[in-house]
């Protein structure tokens, strides 16, 4: 009777409660506001919740609690007095008090007009919103089992063992000692219950909630309070958004340093504990103390990071057999036939690669740049090119695995998200058109069917039209790589009028990348028009949509001019005396003598470097300064000769906000690294190196900020890492077409192969060494006679400072006739034999590594068998503990009852 009288009076709104002073000791007239007390605070915060009941007097000095010192703040909302939308205020305030939680104001020690709104939720409404929200919580112990184990797997283990001996103790793993013991990771879960409430595990009611659990009943509390009559007039983002309150956030449990040791005198709080233990970079070989993470920040925010640390964990033996290859060519290098005649060849002299002002040169000139092509070209790039296909997938596969291990210890296995709630913009949109929820039988606003089309055809147009702004962007990029060519070729300087075409690129893929970072802040802005535009129901809904924008958006805007070298830069260029031009006028650029690879390496080393420092620069430096600022002027405003201790809600008030998107920065900058480290990386072998480099710092970086730089964001939860799996999943299969593309026309790992087999001194012979590459070089060239050229393609130069007089002849990259044939410079039969051999090695390669992607996806459960047979167990341990615990209960009570003197007939059991 008792629940049906609650949950009939949640449905009425109450906007005015003439026994508030009753219901609540804690007052909301600012007339009994709390100055704030210079005196009020201390460094020191909560000691680790494992400690039992806290000194009241200690309480009233760590800016967690109340002033009485019982009442600990959960939620802390602040908002300026000479804020207009006082009454909207007022009547939200008036309902929270009516909902049960307590409230307590004070205002800023530097800002009168500044007032924070302390809340606390008492034990009465905790446990019933925590029954409404079905929050897991700990019953009993677990009881852990061996798993069967064969004869051959335990004398393995045992010569494990012995090795291990030799070894040091786990040196990634922290100290146990230093861990607070997290007992609800060792205990089964239950949804909690008031009527089962004896079945739990209550050892104080004060800490039986934790911090972040208490934070996120209070929040689900504040977004159902209406603050106005309506239907949409309900729930504080509302009034964060028309600016009602400034800021609502949790508490941080106390400052992160401290002045004792923390292996002497234990660490003061878990929020000092996680800055000693995973945010400080002496502990940047450590695993991550996952369980603490998710339970200072909540699930969302530990899945981010196990993955960011599975990721990582995986690009060791990706980087390991990257610098492999590319040590591999460096130790063949003097080996490679091809290098060794492009070194000697001195007679060869190479046309010229621009118009007029660009010289004859020899081969010999680029002997340098053939040896650099060779360490990132050479036998081992197809065998790093299938092993990183074959990488994703394992990757992704193991993920899964892992994802569900960690789902399993963190209670999400059973875990549904609660039906969304409709967005507001939505809700106002389409209110007077309504149709039945089939779920909830109530009736909700409807989008028809064609005004959805037709706003997705008009979102889809705006996303290609942003596409065709990128490849404007590169088309830009282009024009400035073929003007800018001749201009360094008849540079003052020698150092670059010699290496006119690395400048050209250098110079090219920097102003390329100031491109990306700008549209990218354009890319922002159009995708939220986009996005709201197409008018989704629900915040999932609107956030999956942004997602999938942005990262299209910013996919294309970074890889493209990326495809453009790779695939197209030097393939479309016609020959000398008929060269193909842009708007009949700019001569399209030519690939380096030695190939187009050392571009696309250039151009996904700078971009690669250059992007990861700025995105660590912004991630932290630029909080800092904005955290530093702050601080200042504090300091300016309330002089340097006195110090001031303030309360926790003011020091975390001056933090900076987490980002409005939430962790979408974050995974979208590790996606994009994710393209970089698999769909090129034929070409660039050391792209894995470097993004485990980066991520080793990322992970600091982004736990120093978490725990240092922002305010506490909002313990949330979640099953995976959303829609960013899909994007993955994606993105490993367009590596394999990307890679097989990028060694079949990018490098010339396929014409060396050829000439190898066919035209070769081991032609028929079925061999492919070094040997048998003798004439490579010659054979890959072609010869025009200099007097075919046309007037504007003519050089300056006549050739005569190689030969004493002028040059009939030159060579170029290409398989075409002598001048003097019957056709002359049309293609030869080793032209077609290569682009035959080019054809057949795409479909080859992609079969073979999509037979074998789908071969591990299907070898690999998404379950582990050892997981799956705990679960099995634990849903039958606790049907057994859950009739023993009712069967004691019921005993208990007639044994009282016979105590008392009562008789009962036919009671069972």
């Amino acid at each position: 009777m008792g629940a049906q009288v609650h949950m009939v009076a949640k449905d009425v709104n109450i906007l005015f409660d003439e026994l508030e002073a009753v219901n609540s000791p804690c007052k909301d007239d600012d007339s009994l506001l709390h100055p704030g007390n210079l005196t009020s605070t201390s460094d020191d915060a909560s000691r680790l919740e494992a400690g039992g009941e806290t000194v009241p007097e200690k309480n009233k000095s760590n800016g967690l609690y109340f002033r009485d010192g019982k009442c600990r703040i959960d939620y802390i909302l602040v908002y300026r007095k000479s804020n207009p939308q006082t009454e909207k205020r007022e009547v939200f305030e008036r309902n929270i008090r009516a909902e049960g939680l307590q409230m307590e104001k004070e205002s800023s020690l530097i800002n009168s007009d500044i007032i924070f709104v302390k809340l606390h939720a008492p034990w009465e409404v905790l446990g019933r919103y925590a029954e409404q929200m079905n929050v897991r919580m700990p019953f009993r112990r677990k009881i852990y089992y061996l798993p069967r184990r064969y004869k051959f797997m335990s004398r393995i283990d045992k010569q494990i063992s012995r090795f291990r001996r030799w070894l040091p103790k786990k040196p990634m793993r922290l100290d146990k000692e230093t861990l607070p013991d997290l007992e609800e990771n060792d205990c089964y879960t239950a949804p909690f219950s008031q009527q089962r409430i004896h079945h739990f595990i209550i050892h104080n009611k004060d800490t039986f909630f934790n911090n972040a659990t208490r934070s996120r009943i209070v929040h689900h509390i504040l977004q159902r309070i209406k603050y106005e009559e309506g239907k949409n007039k309900i729930g504080l983002n509302r009034l964060l958004t028309n600016g009602s309150y400034e800021a609502a956030f949790p508490l941080h449990e106390g400052s992160y340093r401290s002045k004792n040791s923390i292996r002497t005198h234990g660490a003061e709080n878990h929020r000092h504990l996680l800055y000693e233990c995973w945010a400080s970079w002496g502990v940047w070989y450590k695993y991550q103390p996952l369980d603490l993470v998710r339970r200072y920040f909540g699930e969302k925010i530990g899945l981010y990071f196990a993955w960011l640390g599975w990721y990582t964990g995986m690009l060791f033996p990706a980087a390991f057999i990257g610098l492999f290859v590319f040590l591999y060519g460096v130790i063949t290098l003097d080996h490679c036939q091809v290098s060794k005649e492009v070194c000697q060849a001195t007679d060869i002299i190479m046309c010229p690669v621009c118009d007029k002002y660009c010289p004859f040169m020899r081969l010999s000139d680029s002997c340098v740049y053939a040896k650099v092509t060779h360490l990132f070209d050479n036998g081992a790039t197809v065998f790093f090119a299938v092993f990183m296909a074959v990488w994703a997938t394992v990757f992704l596969e193991f993920w899964k695995r892992r994802r569900a291990v960690i789902a399993y210890d963190w209670d999400l296995i059973d875990w549904e998200e609660e039906e969304e709630e409709i967005r507001p913009q939505f809700e106002a949109k389409y209110s007077k058109k309504e149709r039945m929820n089939p779920i909830s039988g109530k009736p909700e606003p409807y989008q028809a069917f064609a005004d959805k089309c037709s706003r997705l055809i008009v979102s889809a147009s705006g996303i290609f039209f942003m596409i065709c702004v990128v490849i404007a962007a590169v088309f830009g990029i282009v024009i400035y790589r073929v003007v800018t060519v001749s201009t360094f070729a008849a540079f003052k300087w020698a150092l670059i009028r010699n290496n006119s075409q690395v400048a050209t690129t250098g110079t090219a893929v920097c102003i390329n990348f100031c491109i990306i970072m700008l549209l990218n802040v354009l890319y922002e802005k159009v995708a939220l028009l986009l996005t709201n535009l197409e008018q989704p129901r629900t915040e999932s809904e609107w956030e999956n949509s942004f997602t999938l924008k942005m990262f299209l958006f910013q996919f294309v805007n970074l890889n493209s001019s990326t495809f453009y070298i790779a695939f197209f830069l030097g393939r479309f260029t016609g020959h000398p005396g008929a060269y193909l031009r842009l708007i009949n006028r700019w001569r399209l650029e030519e690939c380096h003598p030695s190939g187009c690879l050392i571009d696309l390496c250039m151009q996904m080393g700078i971009i690669m470097v250059l992007k990861q420092t700025w995105n660590n620069f912004m991630e932290l430096g630029y909080p800092l300064i904005q955290n530093w600022w702050t601080r200042r002027k504090v300091r300016q405003e309330r002089g340097p000769e006195r110090k001031i201790s303030f309360p926790q809600w003011e020091k975390d008030y001056n933090l900076q906000p987490m980002n409005a998107y939430g962790l979408f920065d974050e995974y979208l900058e590790m996606i994009l690294q994710f393209g970089f480290t698999t769909i090129f990386v034929a070409a660039f072998p050391l792209a894995p190196l470097l993004a485990l480099l980066n991520n080793i710092i990322e992970i600091r970086l982004d736990a120093y900020k978490f725990v240092t730089q922002w305010r506490r964001p909002l313990a949330s939860r979640a099953k995976d890492i959303g829609i960013w799996y899909g994007i993955l999943e994606g993105i490993g299969i367009l590596s394999v077409i990307t890679n097989a593309f990028v060694i079949a026309i990018t490098s010339d790992f396929i014409p060396r192969l050829v000439y190898a087999y066919k035209y070769g001194p081991c032609a028929g012979q079925g061999e492919a060494g070094q040997k048998c590459m003798v004439g490579y070089v010659n054979a890959s060239l072609s010869v025009f006679q200099i007097s075919d050229f046309e007037n504007r393609s003519e050089p300056e130069s006549d050739g005569s400072e190689f030969s004493g007089s002028p040059l009939k002849y030159c060579r170029y990259r290409d398989y075409r006739d002598p001048p003097h044939s019957l056709v002359p410079y049309g293609y030869t039969l080793q032209f077609w034999h290569v682009l035959a051999a080019r054809l057949a090695f795409i479909i080859v390669f992609e079969h073979l590594v999509f037979c074998i992607k789908h071969l591990i996806s299907y070898l690999i459960p998404d379950l582990p068998k050892d997981l799956r047979d705990r679960m099995r167990r634990e849903k039958y341990l606790i049907q057994e503990m859950m009739y023993e615990a009712e069967l004691e209960r019921l005993q208990k009570e007639r044994k009282e009852r016979k105590k008392n003197g009562k008789a009962h007939h036919n009671e069972w059991p």
